[in-house]
């Protein structure tokens, strides 16, 4: 076994090898960028060596840098975790000749699989069943047309070096072909430095299943069997678990059987990950092989009760695998979330900035966190902002569901916005729950999971002032010292009227104010028209309990000086913000006559000149920030006055891009 390993990674998944390292004995060295100098995973490790600038082409994707850390410091192998130079093969041929194991396959593996393409064609050679498409090498546009026009509409078209979801684009017809191939190429282009694109027909309703492979270098390759991955949005995953709730044990067989043919087409060695299309009949399609650990790998360790980096560890040192396919025996049911920086209610807008609150469950037998950050930690612009990933485990898929939700209602965080709402709705919805989620179901019923512009309902408001309202009392009682003493009595009591108090409220960009009578517990509450009798309130810092005009609830609630979280009855969750009791102070109305810079990044498209005249939500820059592609659009219709971006700058958060004629 290595003595000394390098992590060629950041974040969640260097601090997973890591994990594994220190338990196996193994010494570890991470490498870190100028924005990760205070990082966890440079924390973890037991050395860390700077490589470069913040942006991941200044540090982490040059393998050249990461090289000569390796040989300074003496590492046996590097671990390249996922993205980054994972599945690059110059930098794995360039390891195998400084003499540095790479635990991963090797180059020819990564190779023949590295494209779709190349991949599609080894496929077709094996019999393992492909999609009808197009994945040859002649691109040029006219051409990829007249394929298109072959497979017929509607077609995917997709990277052909890609992953992740990078680079794919729908195309329901001819017409909408051509802008759908600029836009794939040009996320193509920034996320793998390569324009090719394959295209394939679109099965309608599908569902995404792979099967997790390994390999030794004597031969051997085996599957551990599959993870359901079909609740996505704009092909991301959002969910994760086995086993999948639509196979059968024929179909398992089958497929897992087809994923060992794969694997063995090219000879492969370590971790990788074969992918299916499935149409609803259960006919199932290669779509690609992930030459590398996946996220979600941590849903096959709990049900198989393995460590798959020790396995890559052990199988890229020469040993045999552990276990044969026969032995091979799954318990229980297991799902992975990602808990993102990022706003679903603003299309999912990626987010930034310190980690004020980090409040995640307790790990357990049934609950389990691989993360990359903890409280006060910065979650930076420069790369993916997953802040952890949720992984539960119990003995059956409703039972795991249950686990999910209780864990994710433990989740809090304070600072960049986050998806807890979102997943927490996922998790309850009655086709996830029923099993019967497809790929494209996310973005079909988005709004089903979405809260909506609806104020919430006044019983919710009572609830939150209530658990406001006894927050306060508490602080103030312990500031005074004397709790017995009549002037700690924060009640609003004054000589010759009976006390009142306001309680503010922000929602959103809404001020709710709650009028409030009484204390300790007991309260008059009213909100516009609507009244409300408060008896016995108790909030231990964890559950508000009370009985609300005489209808006892309790109700998980967290709050402070700053804001109120509670979940209603159903399990919904709810925020708001704790605002001053003066007056409202209403935002700048200019909004409506500018487009601003959601957060930094890089102009690549300009689709607008000063003087147009163009309608709402016509789309008027494309913004590439946090690997994605960011559509800026016109918030009313009317004249464009100018336009300070030009294509190709890199802009910071909240410039003005667009002013529009008043």
């Amino acid at each position: 076994m290595f003595e000394r390993v390098l992590i060629a990674n950041r974040g969640e998944i260097a601090c997973r090898v890591i994990r594994t390292c220190r338990r196996l004995g193994i010494r570890t060295i991470a490498v870190y960028s100028e924005a990760d100098a205070d990082a966890q995973h440079v924390r973890l490790a037991d050395e860390a060596w700077p490589i470069g600038g913040p942006r991941p082409a200044d540090s982490y994707l040059r393998g050249d840098a990461i090289l000569d850390v390796a040989k300074r410091s003496g590492a046996q192998a590097i671990h390249p975790g996922y993205g980054f130079l994972s599945e690059n093969t110059a930098f794995a041929r360039a390891c195998t000749e400084a003499g540095i194991a790479f635990i991963g396959p090797r180059p020819e593996s990564i190779d023949a699989m590295g494209s779709k393409a190349a991949a599609k064609a080894l496929m077709e050679r094996y019999d393992v069943p492909l999609v009808p498409g197009y994945h040859g090498e002649n691109q040029d546009a006219a051409f990829l047309l007249e394929q298109a026009r072959k497979t017929g509409f509607p077609l995917m078209i997709k990277a052909a070096a890609g992953g992740g979801g990078k680079g794919m684009r729908i195309v329901r017809g001819e017409a909408e072909f051509a802008d759908a191939l600029a836009s794939a190429q040009r996320e193509a282009a920034s996320s793998f430095g390569d324009t090719r694109v394959i295209l394939e027909r679109y099965v309608e309703h599908p569902r995404h299943i792979e099967f997790q492979v390994f390999g030794d270098a004597h031969g051997q390759v085996i599957h551990l069997n599959e993870r359901e991955c079909s609740a996505q949005r704009r092909y991301q995953k959002v969910l994760e678990e086995t086993p999948s709730p639509f196979l059968t044990p024929a179909r398992r067989a089958a497929m897992g059987s087809a994923a060992v043919a794969a694997a063995k087409a090219v000879d492969y060695v370590g971790a990788g990950t074969v992918e299916f299309i499935v149409a609803q009949d259960g006919e199932f399609f290669f779509m690609e092989m992930n030459t590398r650990l996946q996220v979600e790998h941590p849903v096959t360790e709990l049900t198989l009760g393995l460590d798959l980096v020790e396995w890559q560890l052990r199988i890229a040192a020469g040993e045999a695998l552990p276990l044969a396919q026969e032995q091979v025996q799954a318990r229980g049911h297991a799902i992975e979330v990602r808990l993102y920086a990022e706003d679903p209610e603003q299309h999912f807008l990626p987010g930034s900035g310190k980690l004020q609150i980090l409040r995640l469950p307790p790990p357990s037998a049934h609950v389990r966190l691989d993360g990359g950050v903890i409280e006060g930690d910065t979650v930076t612009i420069f790369y993916d902002p997953m802040i952890a990933k949720l992984i539960v485990y119990d003995t059956d898929r409703s039972q795991a569901l249950q686990r999910l939700r209780e864990a994710l209602a433990a989740c809090e965080i304070v600072g960049p916005k986050s998806n807890i709402a979102f997943l927490e709705r996922l998790a309850s919805h009655p086709a996830v729950v029923e099993g019967r989620i497809d790929t494209g179901y996310l973005d079909r019923h988005l709004d089903e999971f979405l809260a909506g512009d609806t104020a919430p309902a006044d019983p919710l408001l009572f609830a939150a002032a209530t658990a406001a309202l006894l927050c306060d009392e508490a602080a103030a009682s312990s500031a005074a010292g004397d709790p017995h003493s009549p002037w700690s009595r924060p009640d609003a009591w004054r000589i010759g009227h009976a006390g009142k108090r306001l309680v503010a409220l922000a929602w959103r960009e809404q001020r709710l104010e709650i009028e409030a009578h009484g204390y300790g517990g007991n309260y008059r509450l009213g909100h516009g028209d609507a009244s409300c009798e408060v008896c016995g309130a108790r909030f231990d810092g964890e559950a508000l309990s009370a009985r609300f005009d005489g209808e006892s609830l309790r109700l998980r609630t967290r709050a402070d000086a700053q804001r109120v979280l509670l979940h209603d009855a159903d399990g919904r969750r709810h925020h708001f913000a704790r605002a001053a009791a003066f007056a409202w102070a209403s935002r700048d109305a200019a909004g409506g006559n500018q487009v601003i810079a959601p957060m930094p990044g890089r102009i690549v498209l300009v689709k607008a000149q000063a003087g147009d005249q163009v309608e709402e939500g016509q789309e008027l820059l494309v913004m590439e920030a946090m690997k994605m592609e960011l559509a800026l659009k016109a918030p009313r219709a009317g004249a464009i006055e100018s336009i300070s971006a030009t294509q190709g700058e890199f802009v910071e958060a909240d410039a003005v891009l667009v002013r529009f004629k008043s």
